[in-house]
Formats: C-alpha cells, sequence, structure tokens
C-alpha cells in the first residue's frame, strides 16, 4: 500500500512519543530514589519554566526520532510488490481477465500530450474556441488522478475519504484558490453527498462534482484548467458547465473519432512501452494452464495491433475469449445486448452466437451472457483493470468476482517514500503530532505561544511532504492525515493492487496475499510497535530473493 511508508513513520512517531513518556517515567523513579531534586518530564509551575520544560521536551522528542529513521531506512518498501486489501489465494484463481489500456499495454509520457493537442485543436476548429487556446502546452506535472471538479463553479481539487476538501489543493484555472475563499464557498470545507459525483464517478442527477478516475482524464483536467486559466486571465465571461461539456465531448471525440486510435498505430513503438513485461506476464500464466480473456472498450483492430506489437500475431492462441468495444460499466449490468462476432476484417457478422470460441473476436454482449456462454464461476475469476470504477466496482459488488488494480502511479510514489528525507520528515512529523496531542493539556500564554510555533512547524512540514508528490495536490492515496476519496474507493472495489502486470511475476501462481492488520485508532497503543509479521512488503526482502 502506498500509505505503509507513512505507516511504518507513524509507528516510529509513536514509539519516540512512547520511549519520551518511558524516559519520563524513569527519571520520575531516579528523582524519588535521588530526594527532592525535579525532573526535567515533570511540568513546572512557572511560565518560563514552562517554555523551558516543553523546549526540552522537544528537543528529546528530536533525539529519540533521529535514532529511528536508520532502522526505517533498513527496511524500504518494494514498489514492485502487490498489496492486498483483501485476503485472496492465487491457488484459487482458474481464470484471468485483463482490460486492454493502461493494464495489457502501457503508454509512453506522449499519449497523453497528443490527446491534449487534439482535444484542444477540436475545441478551436470545432467549438469556436478563442485560437489563442492555442499558446497551452500540456503539462504532465499539473494534476493526479482522482480529483473533483465542481462543474458549477468552474475549480479542481482533492477530497479525502469523508468528503473533506483539502485547502491549498482547490484550482480556478491554474491558480490555487485562497483557503478562506473555500470556505466561504463551500461553507466550511465539508462536501454533502447530494453534491458528490455518483456511483461511476460522473456528474449526473444532480450531483455538482465529477471524479476523474481514469488515466486518460489526466489530460482533460489540464485543458480544463488551461481554457478556464485563458477565460479568467482574459475577463471573459463563460458558463462553466457548456465548458466542461465541450472539453468532455472534446477528450471523448479524440477516441470516438479514431484520432488517438490511428496516431498509436502510426508510430507505436512511440507509445507503447514495456511489451516484453506483459509477453512474459501472459507466458507464464498460460505455462501453468490458466483460462485468459480480455474484455476492453477500445475496438478491434486497435486491440490487434497493439497486441501483435506486444506478444506476436498469434495473439489470440493465449486468450479463451476476446472482447472488444463492450462498454464498460455497461458491459456488466445491461442483459440485453447480444455478442457480435468481428471477422478477420474487422466487419461485424450477423450470426447468433451460442458459443464463445477461442482464437475469434466479439464485440458488446453483456457480463450474463458471457458467464451463461462460458460457465465460468466468478469466484475463480480475477479480472484486471486500471478503471476503479468502470473496470472493478461491479465485479466485486454485484458478481464476486476477485479484482486486481493496476495503479501506475504506485510505484514512483514509493519510491519517493524511500527516500531519507521523506522518512525523515514523516517521522518527525508524526513525532511532533504526538508531541502537540500530549503537551496540549497546558494552557498558560507562553505554552500556547510554543506549541503555536510547533504547529506552524507541523503546516510546514505537512506542505512540504505534499509537494513530493506533486505541488499542487500532492499524493494519489493520501490528504494531509486522511486517505483520499480515491483510495477509499480503490480499498473497496480492488482485492489486491500493484503498479503494473509485471509485478505477479515475482509471485508464484498459487500465492496468498494477506492484508496487513493495520491499527483501528482504539488499538494504535498496542500495535504501535510493528512486528516483522505485520509490516508491509519490502525492498531489502525481495532484492534477497
Amino acid at each position: 500500500m502506498a500509505t505503509a511508508a507513512a505507516a511504518a513513520a507513524r509507528g516510529a512517531g509513536s514509539r519516540a512519543v512512547a520511549a519520551l513518556r518511558s524516559g519520563c517515567r524513569t527519571a520520575a523513579r531516579g528523582r524519588s530514589r535521588a530526594g527532592p531534586a525535579r525532573s526535567l518530564c515533570t511540568a513546572p509551575g512557572t511560565a518560563p519554566d514552562m517554555k523551558r520544560y516543553l523546549w526540552e521536551r522537544y528537543r528529546e522528542a528530536k533525539r529519540s526520532t533521529a535514532e529511528l529513521v536508520p532502522s526505517i531506512m533498513s527496511n524500504l518498501l518494494n514498489p514492485d510488490a502487490i498489496f492486498s486489501n483483501n485476503e485472496m489465494s492465487l491457488s484459487d484463481i482458474e481464470i484471468y481477465g485483463f482490460d486492454y489500456d493502461y493494464t495489457l499495454v502501457f503508454y509512453s509520457k506522449h499519449l497523453h500530450t497528443l490527446i491534449f493537442n487534439a482535444a484542444r485543436d477540436l475545441l478551436i476548429n470545432e467549438h469556436r474556441y478563442p485560437v489563442e487556446i492555442r499558446k497551452y502546452e500540456y503539462d504532465p506535472n499539473f494534476a493526479i488522478r482522482g480529483l473533483h471538479y465542481d462543474v458549477q463553479r468552474a475549480v479542481l481539487m482533492k477530497i479525502d475519504a469523508f468528503h473533506y476538501i483539502q485547502l491549498g489543493t482547490v484550482y480556478r484555472g491554474l491558480s490555487v484558490v485562497p483557503d478562506e475563499e473555500v470556505i466561504e464557498m463551500y461553507e466550511g470545507s465539508h462536501v454533502p453527498l447530494e453534491q458528490m459525483s455518483d456511483f461511476y464517478g460522473k456528474s449526473s442527477h444532480g450531483n455538482t462534482m465529477k471524479q476523474f478516475m481514469d488515466i486518460f482524464s489526466l489530460p482533460e483536467m489540464t485543458l480544463l484548467s488551461c481554457v478556464n486559466e485563458y477565460f479568467l486571465k482574459n475577463n471573459i465571461d463563460y458558463e462553466p458547465v457548456h465548458l466542461y461539456k465541450d472539453v468532455k465531448d472534446s477528450i471523448r471525440d479524440v477516441h470516438t473519432k479514431g484520432i488517438m486510435y490511428r496516431a498509436i498505430e502510426a508510430d507505436i513503438e512511440k507509445y507503447i512501452c514495456y511489451p516484453e513485461q506483459t509477453r512474459a506476464v501472459l507466458a507464464k500464466l498460460a505455462d501453468h494452464g490458466k483460462k485468459m480473456f480480455l474484455i476492453t472498450n477500445s475496438p478491434s483492430s486497435f486491440v490487434d495491433k497493439g497486441m501483435r506489437y506486444i506478444v506476436g500475431k498469434d495473439w489470440r492462441d493465449l486468450f479463451d475469449v476476446v472482447i472488444v468495444q463492450a462498454e464498460k460499466p455497461n458491459f456488466f449490468n445491461d442483459k440485453r445486448r447480444p455478442f457480435r462476432k468481428v471477422n478477420e476484417k474487422g466487419v461485424l457478422l450477423w450470426d447468433k452466437i451460442y458459443k464463445l470460441q477461442k482464437g475469434q473476436i466479439y464485440k458488446q454482449g453483456n457480463l450474463y451472457e458471457f458467464l451463461k456462454l462460458t460457465g465460468w464461476r466468478g469466484s475463480k475469476v480475477l479480472y484486471f483493470g486500471d478503471h476503479i470504477y468502470s473496470d472493478l466496482a461491479d465485479l466485486t459488488l454485484k458478481h464476486g468476482w476477485r479484482t486486481g488494480a493496476i495503479i501506475p502511479e504506485l510505484r514512483s510514489e514509493l519510491r519517493i517514500m524511500n527516500t531519507e528525507q521523506y522518512i525523515q520528515t514523516m517521522t518527525w512529523l508524526q513525532t511532533l503530532t504526538g508531541l502537540l496531542e500530549q503537551m496540549q493539556v497546558h494552557r498558560d500564554a507562553e505554552s500556547q505561544l510554543v506549541l503555536q510555533e510547533w504547529k506552524k512547524e507541523r503546516k510546514e512540514m505537512r506542505e512540504m511532504t505534499k509537494g513530493s508528490f506533486n505541488t499542487q495536490f500532492g499524493s494519489l492515496f493520501r490528504t494531509d492525515q486522511n486517505p483520499t476519496y480515491f483510495l477509499r474507493r480503490l480499498s473497496r472495489f480492488a482485492d489486491i493492487y500493484m503498479a503494473s502486470l509485471s509485478c505477479l511475476l515475482s509471485y508464484d501462481v498459487s500465492h496468498t496475499f494477506y492484508p496487513r492488520r493495520t491499527p483501528l485508532q482504539h488499538e494504535l497503543p498496542a500495535w504501535s510497535d510493528r512486528s516483522p509479521a505485520t509490516r508491509p512488503p519490502l525492498l531489502q526482502e525481495a532484492q534477497a530473493k
């Protein structure tokens, strides 16, 4: 889990505070034996003594924290590990299913630039937007996945698992909205349930928020922000709802009009990355006699060309069933749509489908017919996808399939979390937070001034850790202290998650994934000093293997 290093730091911080308390108790025992001399761990009565006492506690906590950092550095997290939300044994899995885009195939950074530029040009040429917006270029470092967009107010933001906005991550155009304005806008920082996005993250049925969960949505968020920025900078009055719809339609047309597909097919080596890793995973599963299938929303010719590049011309021999243009998530819910066979020339046939044959390609259909024609049981199926809603939600909630989420951002976040600077900052941040909690009982003026200085330092460290991942929005998985809304949905809809399918290569096909028992808040004191059995997967252990 991407927050595991932070959890380790929290555990270390708890141990530092515990060590401080233990030191105080030891000093107190020494005082009782030695006589009436006052220990530094006993709060004095006068204001000057109080200030000195608090700063002594601060320095002692800092020393304890510094001693813990080397032990954390020797237990770095493995970026190629698979993380578990729910216990699952691969020995129970007989059938492996895959999405195509960002699951079987990974794309280079050039693709998002292509989508941004093509959608921007469609805004200009087909929606009559000012030609001046062409000056905006795609910035891959602006947005992160999982953000919410308020369609009515034209602001982009990060929301936590409890529907609270993370202040400092609200952007109108390319500029941050001051906290005071955000609080006035939303009458606080909480977004009511009725304003949140619907089950699939969409803005519909009165919901004013849209959640961007797809990796393809990164250029969409950036384009929305750039056009908003242009209108604001030039004092142009506009309707935010129209802008949102026009950008959404332009991004959609880049796909449906074939602009993206043709560009990738014309220069496949420029856009597709790491084909050897996907090839190795599929070969491993085939060697162990596993059934495999593909369900994707992408068109037949596009998938065929990509899989030929990744696997070879006989790629369909690996898959028992191949379904294209499935229109997920409708595929998982609509019982009415029949399958259609696609011939070698991409022509749709009118034959009635009585069996899904190996080596053939089918279009549309629905999951209920799929299960009827294959006879497969959901509990034996593990399906991988990158879109938590469209790929995974219905499968786990309604059909009992096991699910695996592909989160490419996980690998880069774990590498940041393994750096010494991040570990030092997070360990001290958690220790300082514990110190604030412990010392808040001192209400005199001098003590409160010291505590305010500590709070200021804590706020600065939070901002620094946020910027380690993304300057504007921080980590995909965490706000200041809470899980993000993205992580909440990931934890609910994915049994396991990983950076890429290649992570499967490190595990036996009978491996059992056990979720780590992370402490509940009321369990924390008993679990703060975590044993090796409860640790997340570590980099050193993987290297030793």
